[in-house]
């Protein structure tokens, strides 16, 4: 009898452990037709950046386009704040602020090349100067530094395509490098992440309060990281030519290129097989 209770015991106490590990899961998949998604960002209601049609668009639960910018010059990774939408384009070197009241170009003392990301945080702005192979970065939006250059080395940088802006840090998708950089505000070199995981082309990143979230472009997989860099989840399932990729209301929004997909993961309990 005591045996018996043992064992009852030892699968009670296995079953609750198993209910407490997490992991995002795929909750489903939306159509997006007529739309090669490249950016997403979020204002009151998903934003895509539609390169290969010239425009920025929202869309509803269904995948709909319900609002759209249009006669950009390939938009690519967007970001927004309450009232506006940052678009950088990489078909005219400008960046593109817009809001339903009005709309401007960002002026720049500097001249960019191909701009492929933006982040706006608060007063912050960081840019990727894809062709120019650096991060420029200002915390009031005028006074302006420059940071990375082409090369291997840490903090050089390989045709960079997305940034974010942290508390402390910035944040690189090193695309053609395939890791994700960390620096700085003065534009330090803090850390590398990802060469461990073999890598090909980092195009997209989403940093959390948790997590490091990135699209592995050419191995059709996003990878979650922690704080101090380590792998804590792969993402595979219906992942195809992902290009970005953003937390929002607890759920992670990832978008795939090449099949036109918003793949939406939620983070649960993980059963495991009993």
């Amino acid at each position: 009898m005591k045996k018996i209770q043992l064992i009852f015991l030892l699968l009670v106490t296995v079953l609750s452990c198993s209910k407490t590990e997490k992991s995002w899961q795929l909750s489903k998949s939306i159509k997006i037709a007529g739309i090669n998604p490249i950016g997403i960002t979020y204002q009151n209601g998903i934003w895509l950046s539609d390169g290969d049609h010239n425009r920025v668009v929202k869309i509803d639960d269904l995948g709909n386009v319900t609002q759209s910018i249009d006669s950009l010059e390939r938009p690519m990774h967007i970001s927004s704040t309450e009232d506006n939408i940052y678009i950088p384009q990489y078909g005219n070197d400008m960046i593109l602020n817009w809001s339903e009241q009005n709309s401007s170009d960002l002026v720049l003392k500097d001249s960019l090349d191909a701009p492929a990301g933006v982040w706006v945080n608060n007063d912050e702005m960081a840019i990727a100067d894809f062709y120019n192979h650096r991060i420029l970065y200002s915390n009031n939006g005028t006074d302006w530094i420059s940071f990375g250059k082409e090369g291997k080395g840490e903090g050089d940088f390989y045709y960079p395509t997305d940034v974010q802006i942290t508390s402390h840090n910035i944040y690189v998708a090193d695309a053609y490098n395939n890791r994700i950089q960390v620096f700085d505000k003065s534009g330090k070199f803090v850390k590398a992440i990802g060469m461990d995981q073999k890598m090909n082309a980092a195009t997209g990143i989403f940093v959390s309060k948790d997590n490091l979230f990135s699209t592995d472009f050419e191995n059709d997989r996003v990878m979650i990281f922690d704080n101090d860099g380590n792998l804590v989840q792969e993402l595979t399932e219906n992942i195809e030519k992902p290009t970005d990729l953003l937390v929002e209301d607890g759920r992670l929004y990832v978008i795939n290129y090449r099949n036109s997909l918003v793949n939406i993961f939620e983070y649960k309990e993980n059963l495991g097989d009993l």
